[in-house]
């Protein structure tokens, strides 16, 4: 077979491969590459060798056995029987799951997973969001120090176990979506380095250097990048990929790698008859990856709104810390401005950031489906000391009500795995780094953070001990007992309505009408025909919706439609959906 790799500051490269050595030779036709052939079938290892130096893994490598720094493995794609006569699953009307493949499960698989799939399909979402899967070191962790960006973590069961998984997932009819992350490797097993300028020091992240993706060399980085992005949507059957903190891709070109990955996506999609999509993260506020290109925008597909979180969280809870300051000021009408315009911080004053963050959404030319709305996330879980839910601090009416506003708002929702069931169960963060210098800094790290914020050292979870990860597992458990079974059984009724009411999957953002008494602490907004009320407050609020004859599609207590008088009576933590038909 042929083997290849770009390292432009070689003088010699040597290939590897099943105890066979040969050198490899330059490539005339593209600079800095070097090509060679070698016998090799599906799982033969090998690396390469820069200078007669170490051996090393592939940067294309398709998967590492032995982990990050163990030698590649030839991957056969073609060896794959797929089962699934899959059509695609495009993101307007969809409802999106975000899962964790080492804590969905105690077993920590993919084929574990899996098997839970059915559960997903009878909960009624439509797509299930995986969490990073590139290899990173040990066994546990959240997936965002990943390296080695074509390859599949080993211990969740490597390429072959991704390709079951999808393809038992589109056989229930759900679509699947990767979570990926260009703006960073991690620090250990990342030796992309040695071989090219894959990063540069003309920009600096959270993480030290940026990608390089404007310096020289950066044409091959951008091409590296489309290149692993592209193949899991070719060689795994992906449907759509979350991309993570996009604000962190430092990029001053004409055309901005973003636009290139979107216009690659898709060439990809026309090609093979799939729609595909593409979800940005952006704390940004900038409707610009959302436009289409033609539109002289970056043509992303949808991203993450936060605002829309931080205003419910502050509605729910009160928290006032942090970033929630702006939305804890009025969080009523924090809200109601995220219903009806995406945005909260559209140009306004932001204290966290101390200047104007942000610019307006056009709602009458942005769908609603483009922005994706939720009430908890693996970020919004897991990046508090304690990776407390929303269920350690709410009634199960409150849960009932964070769900009514995600599930029935204008944009696309999603949910964070067991927020289905109000599962107890903790999300922390947890690592597994195997370099006892790296696992006592980032112990380190995390506890400097949160002291910051006034929390006792040993009230913060240590990332490095095992227990931490098995605390963060799913109590699969838990949905056949009250008040969980409970709660579930309103998602679903949720859920189900999006499909059985044409106006809950509009995708005009525009036609959204919101009222609300902070106060009183309810809020109600209409979306057609569809009316929604929530009343966050403990005592029953009497909520006018207008006149007109109405029928109750749902409700978290018994009540009754409104009268003449147009009120509708809605008792403490609850909720209600109605129609006027």
């Amino acid at each position: 077979m042929q083997f290849e790799v770009w390292a432009p500051q070689a003088d010699r490269v040597t290939l590897h491969c099943e105890g066979t050595t040969r050198a490899l030779a330059r490539d005339p036709a593209r600079e800095g590459w070097w090509t060679g052939e070698a016998e090799a079938a599906d799982g033969a290892r090998y690396g390469f060798a820069l200078d007669d130096g170490p051996v090393l893994p592939d940067p294309r490598s398709r998967r590492q056995p032995d982990g990050p720094d163990g030698l590649s493995a030839v991957v056969d794609h073609g060896r794959h029987a797929w089962r699934a006569q899959w059509p695609g699953r495009a993101l307007p009307g969809a409802v999106l799951y975000e899962l964790h493949v080492g804590t969905y499960t105690r077993e920590g698989t993919l084929d574990a997973a899996a098997a839970r799939l059915e559960h997903l399909v009878e909960l009624g979402v439509t797509h299930v969001e995986l969490m990073p899967l590139c290899p990173f070191p040990g066994r546990h962790g959240w997936g965002y120090e990943g390296v080695s960006l074509w390859a599949v973590h080993e211990p969740y069961g490597g390429p072959a176990a991704l390709k079951r998984f999808v393809d038992r997932a589109h056989e229930l009819g759900l679509g699947v979506v990767l979570d990926v992350v260009h703006n960073h490797l991690g620090p250990s097993g990342n030796y992309l380095p040695r071989f090219g300028p894959y990063f540069t020091d003309t920009h600096t992240t959270p993480w030290g250097s940026a990608v390089n993706l404007d310096a020289p060399g950066s044409d091959e980085v951008r091409a590296f990048l489309v290149g692993s992005a592209l193949a899991w949507l070719r060689d795994y059957r992906i449907d759509g990929l979350r991309l993570d903190a996009v604000h962190t891709l430092y990029d001053t070109r004409a055309c901005h790698f973003l636009e290139e990955l979107s216009a690659a996506v898709d060439d990809l999609a026309a090609e093979t008859g799939r729609p595909l999509f593409l979800i940005a993260e952006s704390e940004l506020n900038n409707p610009r990856f959302i436009t289409p290109r033609a539109e002289h925008g970056l043509g992303l597909h949808a991203q993450w709104n936060d605002d829309f979180h931080h205003a419910l969280h502050t509605a729910l809870t009160g928290e006032s810390q942090g970033y929630y300051a702006d939305f804890a000021r009025d969080p009523f009408a924090a809200l109601a401005k995220t219903l009806t315009g995406g945005y909260f911080h559209d140009g306004t004053y932001s204290s966290f950031r101390g200047r104007r963050h942000g610019r307006p959404l056009d709602r009458t030319r942005v769908a609603g489906h483009r922005l994706l709305g939720y009430s908890q996330t693996h970020d919004q879980i897991g990046n508090r000391a304690q990776g407390d839910r929303l269920s350690a601090l709410l009634s199960p009416g409150l849960l009932a009500c964070a769900a009514t506003l995600t599930l029935t708002a204008p944009f696309t929702p999603m949910l964070f795995m067991g927020e289905e069931w109000a599962a107890t169960t903790p999300w922390q963060f947890f690592t597994d780094h195997t370099d006892p210098e790296l696992a006592e800094a980032v112990r380190r790290g995390r506890r400097r953070e949160f002291a910051s914020h006034g929390w006792a050292e040993e009230d913060v979870p240590d990332p490095q001990d095992p227990a931490t990860r098995e605390r963060s597992c799913l109590d699969w458990s838990e949905p056949e007992r009250e008040p969980h079974a409970r709660v579930l059984a309103w998602y679903r009724r949720l859920i189900a309505l999006r499909q059985e009411q044409p106006d809950l999957t509009d995708p005009d953002l525009a036609d959204t009408k919101v009222a609300y008494d902070a106060d009183a602490r309810w809020l109600a907004f209409r979306r057609g025909d569809v009316r929604v009320a929530v009343n966050l407050g403990k005592e029953e609020a009497a909520i006018p919706l207008g006149t007109g004859r109405m029928e109750v599609l749902a409700a978290w207590e018994p009540v009754q439609a409104p009268g003449p008088d147009g009120l509708l009576q809605v008792p403490g933590e609850s909720c209600v959906v109605l129609t006027q038909p």
